[in-house]
């Protein structure tokens, strides 16, 4: 620790302990220049002093803050439950605490040499600091999770088999006894269950379900499946009651069958579980004002508190889709049958009446619970196409004009309260009558998806602001404002582009219309879908709650979901609390942590599937030359989103041209000591398809063309932010790229 009375001039590099005791006793985080200060270094010395702080940084026992200022963290324990958290390009094995007691997400640490932990896999760990701030864990005994599963492809050998997990970052593959087999062929795409270690030999796994040729028709789907774990078989019991339900009469209920109620989706729907409709409002104190009806499948009549199809229904927490099959929430009976609005049917639903102004504020609501008959089941096209006056619909034209009418006014008040307007490209796989790729391409965006959207919205604010006024407890649907670091972050990037006129505010309060202005200037620049995504990345994830904090992304002080009912337990679970039934036994916030967790499991899964298929697709072009953007920045190599597909790969930094790589957190970059090259987040490139693994949804490039070297004069100005050193030049295996 520096004393006062320490000798002037150049003192040795500070160790971690050294430098993480000396901010421990700051009453204020502190910079790197004042860290350097009272160490006595000079000034050559804080490019090695940078290194040092962000290798304790990553270990979670420093904080770096928005305006680079530094701060201890957590106490680093002594030992503690870890769970295997795959490799780095180099092989090198992590692991991540399971609790960790920071705000922020837990750090990974490097495993001790010679040791392996799947991915997931837990064991106690000692944890001890390295001289250089790196943490490093030390196995101290496993703890196997009982039927923990892995899937991946089984291959014959003499004494039964073996397992290579399709999970490339899990590089343990299990060794299967003839008798655990079940029968498997070589190649075959097998889930299996580990079996507890022992002290001793390779790791075991039982197989469990035969998946079929990895190359088989609806192969990719059924790996996302089990690896993610998803049910998909429906207990007897709530098979039972699903077969049970019957249609609804009209006793009870308001008649909406009078109405010309439409449900609009997309032409590969698979079920219909929201219907709108809109006139003019005939109130004369509210000129140019509208009446809509949003109406729902009465899902709460089918699916009992606490029933067999209750239980099912939360233990799934939503439907996943895929492109070749949905995991659905309930039974087809009900999601394909009584609970989805289909042409010329009676269906019960739980509709909500809106009446917005001219600007599209919100004047007064009531919910009703009714039958309904949907007037016909159009597409999102279909009704554009209408709406530009290029076809007809089945449904007279003053109707059109009316939904348009309400949406124009919706989109008006949307515009008015500064809710996040990102510009994302959502991609869907087109498969051939055989089930295989064909190609991957970008959904279209119409301004019928946005009618139905803000409809949607509309009658979910209704519903929060209803259950609010009748005291009632409810999950809501909550999206917090972003981090100050995530917002520092990109200031730090935006001002890295250096593009005129282009900049975020540092240290302001976060509010959507920040980002807007940002997204406007950028509008038709080759930089927009790098900073769509970038403003993307720095927002919180959105979670179901009992706890209201509003809803930053969309500009709300309240939220919830109402409107989708058969693929979201959430919505259920609103539509009871609209009707006044008991809520059933379990804690509300307990179960709105679990549909959360299945909700985020069910986007990796669907984003698990769609890597697949498009490895599956490039399988035939390895070899072949792409346009890209540099899309992820890391110490291992950079990642890069092909222009034409949205696929997404690696280039590992060891097909980079040899140097020595450093990466640039605040300019998002990596850059090569000796060269100067900079390879930059959304840098436009050209990449040349190495390897194309469909199992694994991994695709490996390397870049061609011309390297982007650092302009005159940056190199300076940067030189005291280059980030990390790769893993295997911390492990001491050669410095030179």
């Amino acid at each position: 620790m520096p004393r006062s009375g320490s000798p002037r001039g150049r003192s040795p590099l500070p160790s971690a302990a050294a430098l993480i005791e000396f901010l421990r006793d700051q009453p204020e985080p502190v910079s790197r220049n004042e860290i350097a200060r009272a160490f006595r270094l000079a000034p050559s010395d804080l490019p090695a002093l940078r290194d040092r702080l962000q290798a304790i940084e990553r270990t979670g026992s420093l904080r770096r803050l928005d305006d680079h200022r530094w701060a201890a963290g957590p106490p680093l324990p002594e030992a503690a439950l870890v769970e295997g958290a795959g490799s780095d390009e180099d092989g090198l094995p992590f692991v991540r605490p399971v609790e960790w007691p920071d705000a922020g997400a837990a750090p990974t640490f490097q495993l001790e040499p010679d040791a392996e932990l799947a991915v997931g896999a837990r064991a106690m760990a000692r944890l001890v600091r390295r001289d250089s701030g790196e943490v490093e864990a030390q196995l101290i005994r496993r703890i196997e999770a009982a039927g923990q599963r892995v899937v991946g492809v089984f291959e014959t050998a003499r004494d039964g088999g073996r397992l290579v997990p399709s999970d490339r970052r899990n590089r343990i593959e299990y060794r299967v006894a003839a008798r655990d087999t079940a029968g498997a062929l070589p190649g075959e795409l097998v889930a299996a269950e580990v079996a507890p270690a022992r002290r001793f030999g390779a790791p075991q796994a039982r197989i469990v379900e035969r998946l079929g040729a990895a190359d088989a028709p609806g192969a990719v789907s059924r790996i996302a499946i089990a690896s993610f774990d998803i049910p998909t078989e429906f207990p007897a019991a709530a098979l039972a009651e699903a077969a049970a339900a019957a249609p609804v009469a009209l006793e009870g209920r308001d008649d909406l069958r009078g109405l010309a109620l439409v449900t609009i989706d997309g032409p590969d729907a698979r079920d219909f579980d929201d219907a709108v409709w809109a006139e003019p409002d005939a109130d004369p104190a509210n000129p140019d004002g509208w009446h809509i009806v949003v109406a729902i499948a009465d899902v709460a009549w089918y699916v009992r508190p606490n029933g067999a199809l209750d239980r099912e229904a939360l233990r799934r927490g939503n439907s996943v889709y895929f492109p070749d099959r949905v995991v659905p929430m309930l039974p087809e009976a009900l999601s394909n049958g009584l609970c989805s609005l289909k042409p010329d049917e009676d269906r019960a639903c739980l509709a909500a009446h809106l009446w917005i102004d001219a600007r599209g504020h919100k004047r007064r609501h009531r919910f009703v619970r009714g039958l309904m008959r949907s007037a016909a089941r159009l597409t999102y096209e279909e009704v554009q196409a209408a709406r530009d006056m290029e076809r007809a619909l089945p449904i007279a034209t003053d109707r059109l004009a009316a939904l348009y009418g309400a949406f124009g006014a919706l989109d008006r008040a949307r515009r008015e309260r500064g809710a996040l307007e990102l510009d994302l490209v959502e991609r869907r796989v087109l498969l051939d009558g055989g089930g295989q790729p064909t190609a991957i391409v970008p959904r279209p965006r119409l301004d019928s998806h946005r009618l139905i959207e803000e409809f949607m919205i509309l009658a979910n604010v209704a519903a929060a602001e209803e259950l609010e006024a009748r005291r009632r407890s409810f999950p809501y649907r909550v999206h917090d404002a972003p981090a100050p670091e995530k917002l520092a972050e990109l200031h730090d990037f935006v001002e890295s582009l250096g593009v005129a006129g282009l900049s975020f505010p540092k240290g302001a309060a976060p509010k959507p219309a920040l980002f807007n202005h940002l997204l406007r200037r950028v509008e038709g620049a080759p930089q927009a879908p790098l900073v769509n995504e970038l403003v993307l990345r720095a927002q919180a994830q959105a979670v179901y709650s009992p706890d209201n904090i509003g809803h930053f992304g969309l500009a709300l002080r309240r939220y919830c979901h109402f409107t989708s009912p058969i693929r979201r337990y959430a919505d259920l679970l609103v539509h009871r609390a609209l009707l006044g039934e008991i809520p059933g036994d379990a804690d509300l916030a307990a179960v709105a942590a679990h549909i959360s967790a299945t909700e985020r499991r069910a986007v990796a899964a669907e984003r698990a599937a769609l890597d697949r298929y498009a490895a599956m697709l490039l399988s035939r072009s390895v070899g072949a030359a792409f346009p890209a953007r540099i899309s992820g920045v890391a110490d291992f190599g950079l990642f890069v989103t092909l222009d034409d597909s949205g696929a997404d790969g690696l280039v590992p930094i060891s097909t980079l041209p040899s140097d020595y790589y450093r990466r640039d957190d605040s300019g998002h970059r990596l850059v090569g000591r000796h060269s100067r090259r900079v390879y930059r987040l959304g840098d436009a490139v050209v990449a040349r398809l190495a390897e194309a693994d469909a199992a694994g949804g991994r695709l490996v490039f390397r870049l061609e063309g011309p390297d982007r070297s650092e302009e005159p004069g940056d190199a300076p100005r940067r030189r005291g932010q280059f980030g990390r050193r790769t893993a295997r030049n911390r492990k001491g295996r050669g410095s030179r790229r």
